[in-house]
C-alpha cells in the first residue's frame, strides 16, 4: 500500500506500507522521525503522541493507512518552544523519554485551555507515564508555559 500525507508541514509518501503498520512506525522507521517514542505500543504511555489533522492522537494506535491523505504534526514540527523552555526551567526534564509525548499534550491543553487549574492539567496529562519526576515539575512546567505563577 502507498501512504502520502502532509508530515510538518512537508508533503511524505511511503510505497510498501503493510496492513497492520502503525502511524509511529511510519514516521520513525520510513520517515526518520524518531521524536515520538515507542514504549508501550498499547496507548497507554503517551510517549507517541502526535497530532492527527488536529487531534492528538497516539501515534501506536493509528494505522499508518489511517494518515493517507491527512496532516500529521509530531514534536519536530510543533511550534513548542515556549511549552519546551518551560520544561526545562521548571527541572521536568529527566530521563527524557517521555518528554516529547508531554510536550506535545502540554501544546494541546494550551491550545484548548490558555491558563488550566492543576485539575485540568492532571486529567490532560493523565494519559503520558512518567517513571522519573513523580509529575510537580511537569505541573509547574505546564504552569509555566501558560504564564502562571
Amino acid at each position: 500500500m502507498n501512504v502520502s500525507c502532509v508530515v510538518n508541514q512537508q508533503a511524505r509518501s511511503a510505497d510498501g506500507v503493510w496492513e497492520g503498520e502503525s502511524l509511529l512506525y511510519l514516521l520513525r522507521e520510513r520517515f526518520g522521525l524518531y521524536g515520538s517514542k515507542n514504549a508501550c505500543e498499547q496507548g497507554e504511555c503517551g510517549s507517541c503522541s502526535v497530532y492527527l489533522d488536529g487531534t492528538l492522537v497516539c501515534a501506536c494506535l493509528v494505522l499508518a493507512g489511517q494518515a493517507n491523505g491527512c496532516q500529521v504534526v509530531t514534536i519536530e514540527g510543533l511550534d513548542g518552544a515556549r511549552v519546551q523552555q518551560a520544561f526545562v526551567e521548571a527541572g521536568a526534564v529527566q530521563c527524557g523519554f517521555c518528554t516529547p509525548g508531554l510536550v506535545v499534550a502540554t501544546h494541546d491543553l494550551l491550545q484548548r485551555v490558555p491558563h488550566p487549574t492543576e485539575a485540568e492539567i492532571r486529567e490532560a496529562l493523565a494519559g503520558n507515564i512518567c517513571r522519573c519526576t513523580g509529575y510537580a515539575k511537569i505541573i509547574d512546567a505546564v504552569h509555566r508555559a501558560a504564564g502562571s505563577p
